[in-house]
């Protein structure tokens, strides 16, 4: 149930902002006048695609194969934030990024294992992940964003848009899911590393 486990994932990430929300560590966002509600809505919809999507993939393809995917993510990265914003990549950039994209596509060639419909997950997962981290970058550059801030704002939307896919690409069953202790702690543990694997994504971001 990749979605599901996405969904686990946000609520735990909106509780433990809550708890710094109420210890008063949670920075405090910019001025609503600054941010339109429209672009948050936006950031936390692709979110939810990105992630869900990403996890998808992860059911279905290899290792190796959702990494040859997460590669094509950074070309289409550059070439969004060329059309959208003008943005170029110095040369010297250029050749530090091919040479980690073909690194890790060394890396992982061995391991290519996928299935039709797992293709078509990944391929439909690299816009709404390059679409994610763009605006996600040009939130907190421009809008002065802290990265626990714009996650606080944007969490809510993201699992409201997580319970709508649910339906349409996690199995049914959920509840028949043998929900034992070592289950349930490894889903949890899973949920607080991802909590600070976005957390420190969105600071790279900013």
């Amino acid at each position: 149930y990749p979605i599901a486990l996405s969904l686990i994932h946000y609520a735990v990430a909106l509780v433990l902002m809550a708890i710094l929300k109420a210890l008063s560590l949670l920075p405090v966002a910019p001025p609503s006048k600054s941010t339109p509600f429209s672009s948050l809505f936006a950031l936390g919809a692709v979110m939810s695609l990105s992630t869900g999507l990403a996890n998808v993939s992860l059911k279905h393809n290899s290792v190796g194969f959702y990494q040859m995917a997460k590669i094509a993510v950074t070309p289409t990265i550059v070439a969004a934030e060329f059309m959208l914003f003008h943005k170029k990549v110095s040369c010297q950039k250029v050749i530090t990024l091919a040479t980690v994209s073909i690194g890790v596509a060394v890396a992982t060639v061995t391991d290519l294992e996928f299935n039709f419909f797992g293709a078509c997950v990944a391929l439909a997962w690299i816009v709404p992940s390059a679409v994610n981290k763009i605006l996600w970058s040009n939130l907190q550059q421009t809008g002065n964003w802290t990265a626990l801030a714009l996650m606080w704002k944007t969490t809510p939307v993201t699992i409201f848009f997580l319970l709508a896919l649910m339906p349409l690409l996690d199995p049914p069953g959920l509840l028949l899911f043998n929900w034992n202790f070592r289950n349930s702690c490894a889903i949890v543990i899973s949920a607080l590393f991802g909590f600070l694997l976005q957390w420190s994504g969105a600071l790279a971001l900013g």
